[in-house]
């Protein structure tokens, strides 16, 4: 389908329908095999998108059920996870990881983040379960790290998408590397919320995978929604390609397809989802806990999940080679808008929406001033590393990244509103 669904009250249906093009105008670029977006408001779709390729060898087209690695975007359901246990009584933000996860006892921190590793020394405190969901733990990913550090990641800990290990191992092989910063220091993208989900699965005893459908994914309706793509539905999966640096052209990226659930099931990156399953989710914390009539989390919770808890000196440090934190802040496993036009520059929301995007070019966010959720669905694959961020908006043939800011200058763009106060 190439054209927009019908556009609700409440929006300039000029503005809005320029979307398709805009976004046509990237594919047929090359940049882009596809996309499907939605606008969901006020209770209803205000506009649907689905736009070129899924699979462009075969020439298969975008539907609305098309399957997405939504990479990052798994980590604000992790949290949710992690926070129904905490409604349960069963941890607490304050609580050392250590209590389940006895592999990071007595860590050391390197005395520079890009240094030699028996260049440490030993860890002030404890990781905490919030540490975890704020990215404060001290711990990394191999791309967000320079120096051994790095490659030391990368050695022991291997892909994360194709993981041979078991949670256990992993959470060995992790908890043997020193750490970046010391706990609590600062905001550093990391493996945390791959930690927080295992740390899930010990707690509910069955596994991070089988908690994450029991109780989050299957009682919500995302029935599409898994660590892995059944054999019955791979035709639907959208293809994951990259721009080939010799010839200019988008090429297939390899990933493994799995026979069964695999054991590695990444809380910070591992869930495959549709559009229509992420919105049931952006829905239910929209709603403060509950979608449908049905209550999933406390206000409460979900007020904590969507404030932001980094400190003015943690939110001055770059995030990926940019100044990501000048108009946002961080919560419990996503982002929030603290100030609208400091965030100009780099998309668009109301003071107080809240989101978390994906490395495939995935996105969406919750807009509580606008009651209004978005989401962008397409599958680009970047060279990630410190600065990877500025190069979205330096580097040649970045269309696919770019479609993503049009999209969403486009939407706000067209809302019509009695009032700005607080608003772009």
């Amino acid at each position: 389908m190439d054209d927009a669904s019908p556009i609700s009250d409440g929006f300039d249906t000029e503005t809005l329908a320029r979307t398709p093009a805009v976004l046509n105008g990237v594919i047929d670029a090359g940049d882009l095999s596809g996309a499907v977006t939605l606008v969901w408001r006020a209770g209803q779709v205000a506009q649907l998108n689905i736009l070129g390729k899924r699979d462009i060898e075969r020439g298969a087209p975008m539907e609305r059920d098309t399957l997405f690695r939504i990479a990052s975007m798994t980590k604000p359901v992790t949290s949710a996870a992690a926070l129904i246990l905490m409604e349960e009584g069963r941890l607490a933000l304050h609580d050392p990881i250590t209590k389940w996860a006895p592999e990071f006892s007595n860590m050391q921190v390197l005395k520079s983040p890009d240094g030699p590793l028996d260049e440490i020394y030993p860890a002030p405190r404890d990781i905490t379960i919030e540490d975890l969901m704020t990215h404060r733990a001290g711990l990394a990913y191999g791309f967000t790290s320079v120096g051994p550090i790095a490659d030391a990641h990368r050695r022991a800990l291997g892909d994360v998408f194709d993981n041979p290990m078991s949670p256990d191992q992993w959470m060995k092989a992790l908890g043997g590397l020193p750490l970046s910063f010391p706990p609590g220091e600062r905001f550093h993208y990391s493996h945390a919320t791959d930690v927080l989900g295992f740390i899930v699965g010990r707690i509910g005893g069955s596994g991070f995978r089988d908690f994450v459908v029991d109780r989050v994914v299957g009682p919500l309706g995302m029935d599409d929604t898994d660590f892995w793509i059944p054999p019955e539905k791979r035709d639907r999966a959208a293809v994951v390609y990259r721009m080939s640096e010799g010839s200019g052209r988008l090429e297939p990226a390899p990933f493994r397809n799995f026979d069964a659930p695999p054991a590695f099931c990444g809380g910070g990156g591992g869930l495959v989802s549709t559009v229509d399953d992420y919105l049931r989710f952006a829905r239910l914390l929209l709603g403060g806990g509950e979608v449908d009539g049905v209550r999933f989390l406390k206000p409460e919770t979900v007020r904590l999940m969507t404030t932001n808890r980094l400190t003015s000196a943690q939110r001055d440090l770059p995030f990926m080679g940019m100044p990501f934190w000048a108009g946002q802040g961080f919560g419990l496993g996503l982002s929030v808008v603290t100030n609208p036009a400091k965030q100009d520059w780099m998309g668009a929301g109301s003071k107080g929406a809240f989101g978390w995007p994906g490395a495939f070019g995935t996105w969406w966010q919750a807009d509580p001033a606008e009651d209004m959720v978005m989401l962008f669905m397409i599958q680009s694959a970047i060279s990630l590393g410190p600065q990877a961020a500025a190069q979205l908006a330096t580097g040649q043939r970045m269309g696919a990244r770019l479609a993503l800011p049009m999209f969403q200058k486009l939407v706000y763009a067209a809302l019509k509103r009695e009032a700005t106060s607080g608003q772009l």
